[in-house]
């Protein structure tokens, strides 16, 4: 089996309200995942802010900034410096009444490589992102990056295999998702919060079996308002083994190393995309079959 291995970091941290605060600490530890090998670094989901969709208000728009913007210029710079890839989600401004959730790609050169926005916009107690976000408009994408071709989505984007299987068929080798999600912190059963992080685990491992690639889930910790979140950010195989797990309390930088030859190896073995009936599934683009 032919070894292709590249060293990821994916960035569990607490934010705080003061967007500069966060971008100067996100940097800081890009700095430090890469002086520990880190090829490809991961941020949370809109990790220079405090997660403000758990409210219906109008101040957070004045969190937005265009993409490429500033946020994306220092990283650019830190990509540039240390030879790393950057995925970094934001609040992007497309015009005036016009926002995304947007990640943005940057490669090991510095040079900004794109963007994703995110497709499935979530609209729940705690999580009312409809009220801030436009559904995304670009499609499912992947970046050919120095280390590896990557597939970005984002957080409630993880719930569905629809989006892995888009991506994963485009040839992406890992998929990251940015993610911010937690528990109520009125739901203080114990079960309940286990049975909730052990679904959202299982779903995304479902995503490496299924498509034969690396997943990289990337999420925040802290309390913000009414939502504790959960971390546990983490590294799962294409057979969907957790190989590298954060905890749900502290701020971390995960590392772990992903073998991209191993990737032929499970496809062989274990040949979903070889006997797909691509044929039978129109009716997927439909609502609901009655």
């Amino acid at each position: 089996m032919h070894s292709e291995k590249v060293r990821i970091a994916l960035v569990q941290m607490a934010c705080e309200a003061d967007p500069e605060m966060n971008l100067k600490k996100a940097c800081r530890k890009i700095v430090e995942s890469a002086s520990r090998g880190a090829k490809i670094v991961c941020l949370q989901e809109l990790f220079t802010t405090v997660y403000f969709c758990q409210a219906e208000e109008y101040e957070p728009f004045s969190l937005s900034e265009p993409v490429p913007g500033p946020s994306t210029d220092m990283l650019q710079t830190i990509a540039a410096e240390y030879g790393i890839v950057i995925i970094a989600s934001l609040f992007e401004k497309r015009a005036r009444g016009l926002f995304h959730n947007t990640a943005a790609v940057i490669d090991a050169d510095g040079s900004y490589l794109g963007k994703y926005r995110k497709m499935h916009v979530p609209d729940d107690p705690g999580f009312y992102e409809k009220f801030y976000f436009t559904p995304g408009d670009l499609g499912y994408k992947i970046f050919k990056t120095r280390y590896a071709t990557i597939g970005v989505l984002i957080c409630w984007d993880q719930w569905f295999p629809e989006a892995a299987r888009l991506t994963a068929l485009q040839g992406a080798e890992i998929l990251f998702y940015p993610t911010a999600i937690g528990w109520a912190s009125s739901e203080t059963s114990m079960e309940v919060r286990h049975s909730q992080l052990q679904a959202w685990k299982t779903i995304q491992q479902s995503h490496a079996i299924a498509n034969g690639v690396y997943v990289a889930t990337a999420n925040r910790v802290g309390t913000e308002g009414d939502l504790r979140f959960w971390g546990n950010s983490f590294v799962s195989d294409p057979f969907g083994q957790v190989t590298a797990s954060a905890d749900e309390n502290s701020e971390q930088i995960l590392l772990e190393e992903c073998d991209l030859g191993n990737i032929a190896y499970y496809r062989s073995h274990w040949p979903f995309l070889r006997d797909r009936r691509v044929e039978t599934y129109g009716e997927i683009q439909r609502r609901y079959i009655d």
